[in-house]
């Protein structure tokens, strides 16, 4: 009997789903999308507008004047609220075309196996079982579980951490009955391949992936009501109550006292509440606000709901996220160890004793990755070792040690001077690294001590290493292991994801203006407060961390948030927390961020504001 769950039951290994099982999965399960992705329709905008008692209060005061025959008050009453529906009509119909093109260009196509041969698909056709065939640069279509080969993924949309995970397949197929998988093989719907070849079982489609529980979050979290339509309605109410109470008071005395007709002392009563009622502020709130997001539109923002123009003027705390926000969401080499000697990529010249480190880094890594730390690598030995003979852009490997589950590097083989001679270049975890040098304890002890140093200042670190391999003869079969040879270790590099230039004048200019800056990011807090120091963003290095947060009522958090500026290792759930804990503390709140862990915090925020160029 078959005991594997329904994910895998009519999976054949490596053939994938039939088409008729396929089908029949579509049907039961839905297409594979997220929730909330349809576009607001036409109507559903005007009674957006119409539903504000300021436009009500037009629509009243127009149908009065017309029951009193006052055509021409009635006609320009009511001309000012088709002006106002045209504008808001405008502004977000515009805004919507700009997010459905956007959606539209990063909807992802899939390359499945069915029926024993490789078929492209939508991404929204994908079904649970399917086999997912995934290259370098794939967009991933759905959660799955690797089975075969190895990736490395940026998972920075759905965690911020810039630095792309390692992913080593289950070890048996069939134990995903069992185990659903370990961490190391768990790969998450549109997260992105940036290095690697793999076959993956897709366990979860639309709202059963993670990105789906947050579209979920997002689909149920309200938005905000900005202050300046707090402030309207609170005084449409009052200005109503008011000039109602004088109104009936006019007519009881015109009627009941003075012994004028009904219909003429109802007649003055209409009159003294149409006087009162100030029917031009929602023509000219309108037409402001909506002169502000044109204005900003020309630096390339786009407005999606008019009334945020006036929350961002009020905003007393600005929560940003760090990946993508603060910082570039691009990796670069920032510092260089051999031995005790250390090197600053802010140092003008490369010193020769780290010549030979860069060059086996770069003999380690692909011409063209695309991979951002391996790019990083490329990037930064072409700029340094430029003209020298240490740059060797024309050798291509015979052999390839991929990433493997007890080893944490990789390795390449060059042709040597001889036939029988092999060049090695690795890198990897700078532990794994040192464990195929075969080091003293001292001198591990030595490279684990420099890696937390490294660590420490927010840098995420590779270790390097050399090797030279005799076959005996050219007809040797390649080692079965990497620890069938023997390396020297070179050093180790040390990259960073460096903060967006004008970042710093950003941070003062919001403190200036009296408007606190917190950082808000699932990277780890060495990497946060260095970056906070880098930007300007906090002389206080306290950090409070997800684990923290999770263990605080709502009361200790508030009080616990007025002591930091930095929380890192939040999940999306908590970004939003912290986001409505500042609002109860009377705050008002404008959230930035690029990643769609970031979306509920956006809508909750009193401004949210999501990040182009690399955001989604």
């Amino acid at each position: 009997m078959d005991t594997r769950p329904a994910a895998q039951a009519d999976v054949r290994p490596f053939t994938g789903l039939d088409g008729a099982t396929a089908a029949r999965r579509l049907a039961e399960d839905g297409p594979n999308l997220l929730p909330g992705s349809t576009p607001k329709t036409l109507l559903a905008i005007v009674l957006g507008v119409l539903a504000e008692p300021m436009f009500v209060m037009l629509l009243v005061a127009g149908g009065i004047y017309l029951l009193l025959g006052d055509h021409a008050e009635a006609l320009f009453l009511l001309a000012f609220v088709f002006v106002v529906i045209g504008i808001t009509l405008a502004q977000e119909r515009k805004t919507q075309r700009a997010l459905e093109s956007l959606r539209d260009l990063s909807a992802p196509r899939a390359l499945v196996i069915r029926d024993d041969r490789e078929l492209r698909i939508a991404g929204r056709e994908v079904v649970r079982g399917d086999l997912l065939v995934l290259h370098e640069g794939d967009r991933i279509a759905a959660d799955a579980q690797l089975v075969q080969g190895q990736l490395t993924v940026d998972e920075s949309l759905l965690t911020g951490e810039a630095v792309p995970v390692d992913k080593l397949p289950n070890p048996e197929f069939g134990a995903l009955a069992t185990s659903g998988g370990d961490d190391g093989a768990a790969l998450f719907a549109s997260t992105v391949v940036t290095r690697g070849v793999g076959l993956a079982v897709v366990q979860a489609t639309g709202i059963g992936t993670a990105v789906g529980r947050i579209g979920q979050a997002l689909a149920t979290t309200q938005e905000a009501t900005s202050g300046l339509q707090q402030s309207s309605r609170t005084l449409i109410r009052n200005l109503t109550a008011t000039a109602l109470l004088l109104a009936v008071s006019l007519v009881l005395v015109d009627w009941l006292w003075d012994g004028r007709a009904l219909l003429e002392s109802l007649l003055s009563g209409i009159a003294l509440a149409m006087a009162i009622l100030p029917e031009e502020i929602p023509v000219i709130l309108t037409v402001f606000l909506a002169l502000g997001a044109w204005r900003i539109a020309k630096a390339r923002v786009l407005t999606r709901r008019v009334p945020a123009v006036e929350a961002l003027g009020a905003i007393t705390v600005l929560a940003v996220d760090k990946t993508g926000t603060l910082t570039q969401n691009r990796m670069q080499v920032a510092e260089l160890a051999v031995g005790d000697a250390v090197f600053v990529v802010a140092q003008p010249d490369l010193p020769e004793t780290f010549h030979t480190l860069v060059e086996f880094a770069m003999l380690a890594t692909p011409i063209d990755p695309f991979d951002p730390m391996e790019k990083a690598i490329q990037v930064f030995g072409h700029g340094r070792l430029a003209g020298t003979e240490h740059v060797h852009d024309d050798r291509q490997p015979e052999f390839q040690y991929e990433l493997s589950p007890d080893i944490l590097a990789m390795t390449r083989v060059f042709s040597g001077a001889r036939p029988d001679a092999h060049l090695l270049a690795t890198k990897g975890a700078p532990e794994a690294v040192a464990d195929l040098c075969h080091l003293s304890a001292a001198d591990r002890l030595a490279i684990q001590q420099r890696v937390e140093a490294m660590a420490a200042r927010g840098l995420r670190v590779l270790g390097v290493a050399r090797g030279l391999w005799e076959a005996g003869n050219p007809d040797t079969p390649w080692p079965k292991t990497q620890h069938d040879f023997d390396f020297r270790f070179l050093g180790l590099v040390g990259f960073f994801d460096p903060p967006r230039p004008d970042v710093p004048a950003a941070v003062a200019e919001c403190r200036d203006a009296g408007i606190r800056v917190l950082m808000l990011t699932g990277d780890h807090p060495a990497t946060a407060r260095a970056i906070a120091r880098q930007v300007g963003l906090s002389e206080r290095a306290e950090v409070i961390t997800g684990p923290e947060i999770a263990a605080l009522d709502d009361e200790a958090l508030r009080l616990r948030l007025k002591q930091v500026d930095l929380c890192a290792r939040l999940l999306p759930e908590q970004k939003l927390r912290l986001v409505r804990a500042l609002q109860q503390a009377g705050e008002v709140v404008a959230m930035t961020g690029d990643g769609v862990n970031d979306a509920p915090a956006l809508k909750a925020a009193d401004v949210g504001i999501a990040m182009g160029e690399h955001g989604t």
